[in-house]
């Protein structure tokens, strides 16, 4: 493919999947009222366009897609002290929080079988870069307006995990059966030829269960977490309410629940 035709093809998809991601982003399970929140996988659609069309492809769609998700957030720029503010958290919560998950182009192979792998990894890489921008701005910006300014680094970190850790999770469970139903290396996405008719059929129910348990400790670790993180008396968001959540509780079953579908996922992955 030349490149020129290569570009009108990316503009094409990116702007598919930029109208895609606005929509997922729309259904969220949980919305922190200073922003933040836990979607439908609302970031995979961008990473899949740039790990199909390499790392300066994918910034520009991620960009893109955070001035859209600007448009969709006006009311976050309302809490700025001033003009100098504002522009900080149009930069550090928007353009650059949105334009790092391009980063998964870094990994983007042509490799069939390592697909999934470098896809995942991708995601994980991205995640961490959009979490970095987020808690930049809430120990800079925000603090004082959605966190103490005196430990403004450490309530940041916290805020922002609250959602970015959740969101990670699911956006890797739905990148990990995107990459393996789908071809990523053909021009036009296709679905990829896979041995699931050779594997027992206790296997696919087996990860179809560890699916549904990592779901629902999911749903449990949301509820346990942002349940506390509101003042019983005022109903106002508190976020040192954090301390009061049943951590070794949320840590085992989350542990369970990974080891549980990453074995599946090996069962699952065996030939018959």
């Amino acid at each position: 493919m030349n490149k020129k035709r290569k570009n009108i093809i990316w503009l094409c998809e990116g702007a598919i999947m930029i109208a895609l991601a606005t929509v997922l982003s729309m259904f969220k399970a949980v919305d922190l009222p200073y922003g933040g929140s836990v979607t439908v996988c609302s970031m995979l659609p961008i990473m899949l366009v740039a790990y199909r069309y390499g790392l300066v492809r994918g910034i520009i769609t991620g960009a893109v897609y955070g001035g859209t998700q600007l448009i969709l957030g006006m009311s976050a720029l309302s809490y700025a002290t001033s003009w100098q503010a504002a522009v900080a958290i149009v930069v550090l919560d928007f353009i650059l929080a949105f334009a790092a998950l391009g980063l998964v182009g870094i990994f983007g192979s042509k490799s069939y079988e390592k697909q999934a792998l470098t896809f995942i990894i991708g995601i994980l890489t991205a995640c961490a870069a959009r979490y970095f921008f987020h808690v930049v701005a809430g120990c800079t910006v925000w603090a004082g307006v959605s966190v103490p300014s005196g430990d403004g680094l450490i309530y940041s970190l916290i805020y922002n995990a609250t959602y970015m850790l959740p969101e990670t999770i699911v956006t890797v469970i739905g990148g990990f059966y995107l990459a393996k139903t789908l071809d990523f290396t053909a021009d036009r996405l296709s679905p990829r030829s896979t041995a699931s008719a050779e594997q027992p059929k206790a296997a696919r129910i087996f990860m179809a269960v560890a699916l549904f348990v990592l779901a629902g400790v999911l749903v449990y670790d949301t509820a346990a977490i942002f349940g506390k993180l509101q003042n019983a008396e005022s109903g106002e968001f508190d976020i040192t309410g954090i301390s009061a959540v049943p951590w070794l509780t949320v840590g085992i079953l989350t542990a369970a629940a990974v080891v549980l579908f990453t074995f599946a996922a090996l069962v699952k992955n065996r030939k018959k």
